[in-house]
């Protein structure tokens, strides 16, 4: 029986196979994501944090469906998207819709504004002319641009705009879920806070549900009511934002909240200091797929991979952490 979440995962995996040689032979497979599972219910945001290579743009991506998983499944509204019919999963695709990381890339430079963000209420058939090209101009307007913007083209704006007519494209369809890929990565940390208040008052407006990747744990702990941090494809710790950035359990956790900067110079910490590189997805190590660089590891981690567990089932049973020491890196 599934839970009244409005987008689940439930063991998502993907691995794209190696060939190489002159016969193009199987030479193995990079494991992009390893069995991912979460629950993401309607209102509320989903954090996905990790460093970059970690599976979060794969996972983003096997949700909505732009690749297809090698097993696992993904559920919107209790209902299998792999199983979906042809008229059923084009109106999925109205209910879920993606803000890409590069403002520069994913805007077609020959198009003017208001063709890009008029363009899926064409493909989904919504409206005259004459209403498409108001409710553009009226997007345009409540993600903070001009409504003459959709005469303009996307090299006569700023980064910053640029990304607001991405959020303006991906919300004209009213979706549902969000899926927002870096949406702010790029950005100058000014216009970054304005995009990530836009994004707070417009999901409180329309009552939006997001998927928020990204590498950055100030974004993070901003925006989420959830986070889920990955290495390697797996999920390292889950659990409410509050919890994991007052309590972190696992060493990966604690190790990116300690790599961020600190903003007074008089304040002094002592940081953990990750050894080595980060291992390659088509050779993991064995066991804890972070043993090699964590000062924790000790031989039994080199064993087998630690289950997603609760930290402390009593006080807190939806934080959990795949670590065999959670218990004692505090």
């Amino acid at each position: 029986m599934l839970s009244e979440a409005l987008l689940q995962a439930r063991d998502v995996v993907k691995h794209y196979p190696v060939r190489g040689g002159i016969f193009s032979s199987h030479r193995g497979a990079v494991r992009a994501v390893q069995g991912v599972s979460f629950d993401l219910k309607k209102d509320a945001t989903l954090g996905l944090v990790g460093e970059s290579g970690c599976g979060k743009s794969t996972l983003a991506r096997l949700i909505i469906r732009l690749e297809e998983p090698t097993s696992g499944e993904v559920f919107f509204e209790g209902r299998n998207v792999a199983a979906l019919s042809g008229t059923e999963f084009f109106r999925f695709r109205r209910s879920m819709q993606m803000v890409f990381q590069d403002p520069y890339s994913s805007l077609n430079p020959r198009m003017t504004v208001g063709e890009i963000v008029r363009d899926p209420l064409i493909v989904h058939r919504i409206g005259s002319r004459a209403e498409q090209v108001e409710k553009v101009r009226e997007m345009l307007v409540r993600v903070g641009l001009p409504a003459d913007a959709d005469m303009r083209y996307p090299h006569e704006f700023s980064g910053g705009q640029r990304q607001r007519i991405g959020v303006a494209r991906a919300l004209i369809l009213k979706p549902d879920v969000i899926i927002a890929d870096e949406p702010v990565s790029s950005l100058d940390v000014s216009v970054q806070a304005q995009m990530l208040n836009l994004l707070v008052s417009l999901q409180r407006e329309m009552h939006l549900t997001y998927l928020f990747i990204t590498h950055d744990l100030s974004v993070v702990e901003y925006i989420s009511d959830e986070v889920i941090v990955m290495y390697l494809g797996r999920i390292m710790e889950r659990g409410a934002t509050a919890e994991i950035f007052a309590r972190p359990a696992h060493p990966y956790t604690r190790a990116l909240m300690e790599a961020r900067p600190q903003p007074d110079p008089q304040r002094r910490r002592e940081k953990m200091v990750l050894q080595g590189e980060t291992p390659s997805p088509m050779n993991p190590p064995s066991g804890c797929p972070f043993h090699p660089r964590c000062p924790y590891m000790i031989p039994a981690c080199t064993k087998a991979v630690p289950p997603l567990e609760p930290v402390d089932s009593a006080a807190s049973p939806s934080h959990l952490a795949a670590c065999i020491r959670k218990g004692e890196i505090r």
